[in-house]
This record gives structure tokens, sequence and C-alpha cells, in this order.
């Protein structure tokens, strides 16, 4: 298994956390039995804290990453009281039992199987990391041998890159900006150039919540749990704000070019 070792000394409480919760933008909700449904918690904010770099490696809320040499990075879990925001980082591109995890923020150094990377942004719905060693950041820019999806484990040069042609490639495939991307509820996977698969989860037009899942190369690269009208997702390095909300669909307008 690939290690992660946090080598900040700006974060006072790196320990393992015991359990979490693969969250959205919000905590998820509870069933309170005779009482019914309790409303999600809001995230208190800021939305992002740091500037994400051109070539940074975007980590989506609830998802992995898989990074060279083998390694990989999910973005488990994080909070907001208002003014700061932090993030619980994990081991390893997808969830196995005992994995190690930490609380990190802007500025904190973590090693992932042997490479060093700097945590640059913290938002709630992504975490933005730069590769600290040139070797790393020529790796996660490379050119894939085939610009073709073929669906599954082939596509891990499509889905955890930083090259610019494939990251086009991605945006493309999405309605422009200023356009609703609609996802049916229960209407299957919505699939995209890049093996990007995206699908909703679940509705709750009690709460007026909903959970968005993607995944690509056969990893699950985004888990948003609990997302409301108005908050930002993301998807293939391209951002959407939740525009509405039925029993019927999940509508995403596309707010980046």
């Amino acid at each position: 298994m690939s290690s992660i070792r946090c080598r900040s000394t700006s974060a006072a409480a790196l320990t393992a956390l015991a359990t979490l919760t693969l969250a959205g933008c919000g905590s998820s909700s509870d069933s309170s039995g005779a009482g019914g449904t309790t409303p999600a918690a809001r995230d208190k904010g800021p939305a992002c804290v740091g500037t994400a770099p051109a070539n940074g490696v975007h980590v989506l809320r609830g998802g992995g990453f898989a990074l060279p040499g083998g390694g990989g990075v999910q973005y488990a879990d994080a909070s907001a009281d208002g003014t700061r925001r932090t993030a619980t980082l994990r081991d390893g591109s997808r969830y196995a039992p005992e994995q190690r995890q930490w609380k990190v923020s802007t500025g904190t150094d973590i090693e992932v199987g042997g490479h060093e990377y700097s945590v640059r942004q913290i938002c709630s719905y992504r975490v933005v990391l730069e590769a600290k060693a040139a070797a790393d950041r020529t790796a996660l820019a490379a050119t894939p041998t085939s610009l073709e999806s073929r669906q599954g484990p082939a596509d891990t040069g499509l889905c955890f890159t930083t090259n610019r042609t494939v990251l086009a490639i991605a945006a493309e495939g999405f309605p422009p900006r200023g356009d609703t991307l609609s996802l049916l509820d229960n209407g299957g996977v919505q699939r995209f150039p890049t093996g990007l698969s995206v699908t909703v989860s679940y509705v709750d037009t009690d709460t007026g919540t909903a959970g968005i899942a993607a995944n690509c190369a056969a990893v699950p690269v985004a888990i948003y749990k609990d997302v409301r009208v108005g908050d930002t997702v993301e998807f293939a390095g391209v951002l959407f704000e939740v525009s509405g909300l039925t029993d019927e669909a999940v509508g995403l307008t596309r707010t980046s070019a």
C-alpha cells in the first residue's frame, strides 16, 4: 500500500481519524424515525481557501486520484468554520479498510507513495495538490498513448492527468458555459469522452438535497452528498453550479470555460 506522510508543522493536529463519511457539500441527512428527515447541515464556508496552480492535481470531494508511481490520494472529508477550511486526505485512490488519513490545511506538504505534494487549495468540492518534483509534474502532464476512452482501468491516463489536451477534450464533452446538464434521477449513467461517468445516486426533495457520484478508470472520483441548489461541483476539471433539483432530475449549470 502506498503511504501518505504529512510533513508540515502548520497543521497542529495531524492525527488519523477513526471514522469518516464520504461527504459532499454538507453532512449526511439523518433519519429521525417518527420525526421525519432532519435537514443536512450547511457547509459554513469559505467555499475555497488558497490558490489552485495551473498544473494542480484536482482531487474531488469524496473521491480519489491515482498518482504517478502507483500511489493515490482521496479527499475524504472537510470542515469549515466560516473563516478557515481544512480537509481530511486518505491514502490510496480507492477506499480500503485501515487506510491512514490526516487533516490538512493549505500549505501542508504530504508524501504519497514516496512522492511529495503540497496542498495549494481546499474547497468544499475539491482539494488541489501540486507535485514538488519536476519528474512528477512531467508524469502527470504526459500525453496518454490513446485519446480514445476504452472504459475501465485502461482510461487511467485520461482520468488522472494535468495534460491540457486531455482536459480540453473532457471540457468539450459537457454543455457550453451557461448551459445546463440534466442528470436524471435513477436514469442510468451518463458517459463522457475521456472515460468519466456521472450518475445521480439519490434526490431528497424534503431536505432539498441530492447525491451525485462519478467514476473514471474504475475509480470513484467524486461522491458529492447532500448537494443543494447553489452548491458547486466539479467533473474533469469543469465547474458546475447545482441549479435545479426535482424528483426527476438534478440540473447542473456550467460555470467555467
